[in-house]
């Protein structure tokens, strides 16, 4: 099945940089102008009396890739050299290229190989990676390429790292940690090149380490949760992308809480994945502004 949010002549326009009167004026005119319709249209000002500005618009335009390097060129005279803002353009009849990387917990891994089967994300898998091979036959069954790269012992991971970074380089555009429970290098991130997403649950209080799910039922939490977040060199502490919390009692056991905090941890993933498949989300410093 193909994949649904494919728009065959559509193209994305975001947009961001400082709050000025005419930006509207100008996209909606330089649209116009290169044939194009406008069908969609998001923006955010922090402040409009000059602060940040963002802008999504989608518009369809008969024989865009045709029309593209025209539009990228009014794009630059118009917005970058008469605004001073930054744009990007993506065509979005093409879907990104994901690859996932996963450990041994596979309800992330399993989640997004099934919504991509069912065409729920507009997105390719080129191949997922693992540091172990429990779900590889799975991982065939969906028809995606599955590589083994066994974690390596101690503190020095370039190995692991450089065997990853060979099998990602120039096929991805995005790469999801389904629950990798290794930590990557800012070498690592800087030699992929595209943005890293990832899912961790969260509680409050935080519980780090093993066990998690005990160590919550034990402080008797009422809320359990996840994080989808982008991945810096700063661990765990990239721009929030979605969360959501399940409320829990005190008659639910840890194995229950770790049940329910699967099922939140895959929909938190799978509509982070989403949305930046469709351009939605614009990172701004360490938070983001999600369309």
């Amino acid at each position: 099945m193909p994949a649904t949010g494919l728009l065959p002549d559509h193209a994305c326009l975001i947009v961001h940089g400082a709050d000025q009167p005419g930006i509207v004026a100008a996209v909606s005119a330089l649209i116009t102008r290169n044939g194009g319709n406008i069908v969609a249209f998001d923006q955010y000002s922090d402040d409009p009396t000059g602060g940040a500005y963002f802008q999504r618009v989608v518009f369809h335009r008969p024989g865009f890739a045709a029309a593209r390097a025209a539009i990228e060129a009014d794009l630059a005279a118009t917005l970058a050299e008469g605004f001073d803002l930054h744009w990007t353009l993506t065509d979005q009849s093409v879907p990104k290229r994901m690859a996932i990387l996963a450990s041994k917990q596979d309800h992330c891994l399993l989640d997004l190989l099934w919504r991509h089967r069912r065409g729920e994300l507009p997105v390719t898998i080129p191949m997922v990676i693992s540091n172990h091979t429990t779900s590889a036959e799975d991982v065939r069954s969906f028809g995606v390429p599955f590589h083994h790269v066994p974690s390596v012992a101690g503190a020095d991971k370039s190995a692991s790292e450089d065997r990853i970074v060979e099998l990602l380089a120039g096929s991805v555009d995005v790469v999801v940690l389904a629950r990798y429970m290794q930590i990557l290098s800012p070498s690592f991130l800087e030699r992929v090149g595209v943005p890293v997403i990832n899912i961790h649950h969260s509680f409050l209080p935080a519980f780090i380490g093993a066990d998690p799910y005990r160590k919550a039922h034990e402080r008797g939490v009422k809320l359990i949760g996840a994080t989808s977040h982008y991945v810096t060199g700063d661990l765990d502490e990239g721009p929030i992308i979605e969360q959501d919390t399940v409320r829990v009692t005190h008659a639910d056991s840890a194995a229950e809480l770790a049940r329910r905090g699967a099922d939140v941890e895959r929909q938190v993933l799978s509509r982070a994945v989403l949305w930046h498949a469709q351009d939605r989300v614009i990172r701004h410093g360490n938070h983001t502004i999600v369309f």
